[in-house]
């Protein structure tokens, strides 16, 4: 990171900016993410030298290299792990993780819902693009069935992950979706993610242009988003539609479905409810659609307030060293449990 002594009040996004050529493939969504973090950190006032961004491999995991704040580009899946030693350590930074849907949700699975389970004070920002662009086009965890690739040439018989389920049902206590080419959405997103305290993930719906185009043309086109965008509001009915003319209920069965709210009265629909802390609605919710296929939420899932485990793991140092007082790490070397093996 180049030193950066400009006062927060005068930043820029410039301030944000390396002098490192962004290379990703002309037209990917990847800038517009990029300029939306950015400008997120010029807005809220973020300080570079306490600011730190950790990827994974893949597209995505460039990052690093296009922030001036602290980095790393580290290995294949390990980014939350490695964010996790730098989180307990380091509670004074904010530490953001972007990992891609390759990166994280295949060799990187059980670091991704490790890292959400334990509320770990970090925001993890996972690019679906539902292919892996860097390696050229092969099928994804989030690849629909009957994905054709190069390795699916007669398509994929493997059931997707759902991104948004998966955070959820490792409890994670923020769970958002948004979308690259809406800006505004990112920015509310981004603004939720940053204050909170504890475990992120926003799924960012991706377009690779090279490998899947308009994988996401349902939610994000001009002619069909009014129909597939179900906007999440904590405390609005859950609606939607040019006139809003469609809605949500929870049946008896447990089920979210739509329906119209002139057949059933808008009494009857659903009002969101992101701080509940039971998450079992939040989850109905994201099994309305396991991808961009339909009516589909975007927004805040859940947002609860739970202790973080670098707060946990300082108070059980700080009780150990009331007890026992400071630690001999020598000492410990040659206390108990030691053997000795003879040739």
């Amino acid at each position: 990171m180049t030193d950066t002594t400009t006062e927060s009040t005068t930043r820029t996004r410039k301030d944000f900016q390396t002098d490192q050529e962004v290379r990703w493939c002309p037209g990917c969504g990847d800038y517009t993410i990029l300029a939306s973090v950015q400008n997120f950190l010029v807005d809220t006032g973020a300080d570079p030298a306490k600011t730190v961004f950790v990827s994974g491999i893949g597209c995505s995991s460039r990052f690093p290299y296009y922030m001036n704040t602290y980095g790393m580009h580290s290995i294949h899946g390990r980014a939350p792990a490695i964010a996790t030693g730098l989180a307990s350590a380091r509670p004074d930074l904010d530490v953001w993780v972007v990992t891609g849907d390759g990166d994280a949700l295949s060799i990187g699975g059980n670091h991704f819902i490790h890292a959400l389970r334990r509320n770990v004070n970090l925001k993890i920002l996972l690019f679906n693009n539902q292919i892996y662009g860097l390696t050229k086009g092969q099928y994804s965890p989030t690849s629909e069935p009957g994905k054709v690739t190069k390795s699916t040439p007669f398509g994929s018989i493997d059931q997707p992950f759902n991104p948004i389920s998966l955070a959820l049902g490792a409890e994670a206590t923020f769970v958002a979706r948004t979308l690259d080419m809406d800006r505004p959405h990112t920015a509310e997103i981004l603004r939720a993610a940053g204050a909170h305290r504890g475990a992120v993930l926003v799924e960012i719906w991706q377009n690779c242009n090279v490998f899947n185009d308009k994988a996401f043309e349902l939610v994000t086109g001009k002619a069909s988003r009014d129909e597939n965008q179900i906007r999440l509001e904590h405390g609005a009915p859950i609606r939607f539609g040019p006139e809003s003319e469609h809605g949500v209920v929870f049946t008896s069965r447990g089920r979210a479905e739509i329906v119209e709210v002139s057949e059933v009265g808008e009494e009857a629909i659903a009002v969101h409810d992101a701080h509940r802390d039971d998450p079992s609605l939040a989850f109905t919710l994201s099994r309305l659609s396991n991808g961009p296929y339909g009516p589909t939420p975007i927004g805040v899932f859940r947002q609860v307030e739970r202790p973080t485990y670098d707060e946990q793991m300082a108070q059980q140092l700080a009780a150990a060293q009331k007890r026992s007082g400071p630690g001999d790490l020598a000492t410990l070397y040659r206390t108990g449990g030691t053997w000795a093996v003879s040739a």
